[in-house]
């Protein structure tokens, strides 16, 4: 018979109901053992619906628990690191939603957790397995489009600010606001597309300007989260940045919650020597712009991102087959590290006004 791996849910909140429960459900070797979730009514809402067999308030119940292998922590981003730590002390394997941590010192923590433990410690780089991503990594890594020496990457939003006034926008419970919630995803893309240079240092700016506005949404993403209408907002809701490289590449990056721009656009664009790629979610196209026979020219695949299995099932399958087969890791604890130095370098950043070395 099949090993399976025993996995429990920590946070069942929006992400873990839209997306990381039901991909389990697709899943046929792991099985979701346990819930946890310090909301009590919906944690025993969501063990019902989802058919888990246990349901509880404390996380520390879930971490005693026999014949468990796994934990995945959809938590509030400041507990992330808390209990990871935790369960890889216990020699649990982690799977845990981005951003890895809310700080350097704590993102390092879980790092050294896992080489302690010899447990996988992986976080959540879902925008690596869209059917476009796995096209362009080969593409480059068949050196069709030479060196790539810079990028550009963001996630912009008109209007789509997630749970205002709960923990996304409080910044001791978030560590920050787009550019810790969306910014993980894109600037990982880039990077990962990149060949994983080592960021060296980094200059930005934040805004905070709709903390007060009209609670408006053109955005489904902005369903994730608890809103409370006294609650605080003390994040930004637009940063940009600049990001240097240690083989001399640089990136440009942009995140909003809201902004005064057309629509809501996520885009990652790549310059080589030989080939520039682009690709936005506006029409979903990768579009490779080159030249051939002393003209240029402008590629564009045939990918359909919408059909298969979603990016967050694809995401956890991986997970499971490092921890079931061996499968060597896509993501390892110091791509986590280094995201969380980038983005804890340009708050200091903004707030210095001049550019911090890493």
């Amino acid at each position: 018979m099949e090993k399976k791996l025993r996995v429990a849910v920590i946070g069942v909140g929006g992400i873990a109901q839209n997306q990381h429960l039901p991909a389990y459900e697709k899943i046929d070797n792991v099985d979701v053992v346990a819930v946890c979730d310090i909301n009590e009514p919906r944690v025993k809402m969501v063990a019902e619906k989802f058919n888990v067999p246990k349901a509880c308030t404390d996380y520390k119940e879930i971490l005693e628990m026999d014949n468990l292998d796994a934990i995945d922590i959809c938590t509030p981003n400041y507990l992330h690191s808390v209990i990871a730590c935790a369960a890889l002390e216990k020699g649990l394997h982690v799977l845990c939603e981005k951003p890895d941590a809310v700080s350097v010192a704590e993102a390092e923590k879980m790092k050294a957790a896992a080489e302690k433990s010899g447990k996988c410690l992986m976080v959540i780089r879902n925008n690596r397995y869209w059917p476009t991503s796995g096209f362009l990594k080969k593409f480059i890594g068949d050196g069709k489009m030479g060196e790539i020496y810079a990028a550009r990457c963001g996630w912009q939003r008109r209007r789509g600010i997630p749970g205002r006034g709960g923990w996304f926008t409080t910044k001791a419970q978030s560590g920050g606001g787009p550019l810790i919630d969306l910014g993980v995803h894109m600037i990982d893309l880039a990077i990962w597309l990149m060949g994983n240079p080592t960021p060296v240092a980094v200059s930005g700016c934040t805004y905070n300007k709709f903390a007060n506005s009209d609670d408006i949404s053109d955005s489904a993403e902005s369903r994730y989260g608890d809103r409370n209408k006294d609650g605080i907002f003390d994040v930004e809701d637009l940063a940009m940045g600049f990001i240097k490289f240690d083989n001399g590449a640089c990136m440009q990056i942009e995140f909003s919650w809201a902004s005064n721009i057309e629509k809501e656009n996520f885009f990652v664009e790549l310059r080589g020597e030989k080939a520039g790629s682009s690709w936005c979610s506006l029409d979903q196209k990768l579009k490779i712009f080159g030249e051939s026979y002393g003209t240029t020219t402008d590629f564009i695949p045939n990918i359909d991102n919408t059909r298969g299995p979603r990016i967050h099932e694809l995401n956890i399958r991986h997970f499971a087959d490092v921890v079931l087969n061996g499968a060597e890791p896509m993501f390892v604890p110091q791509q986590g590290v280094n995201m969380i130095k980038i983005l804890e370098a340009m708050y200091k950043s903004a707030e210095d006004g001049k550019e911090v070395r890493l």
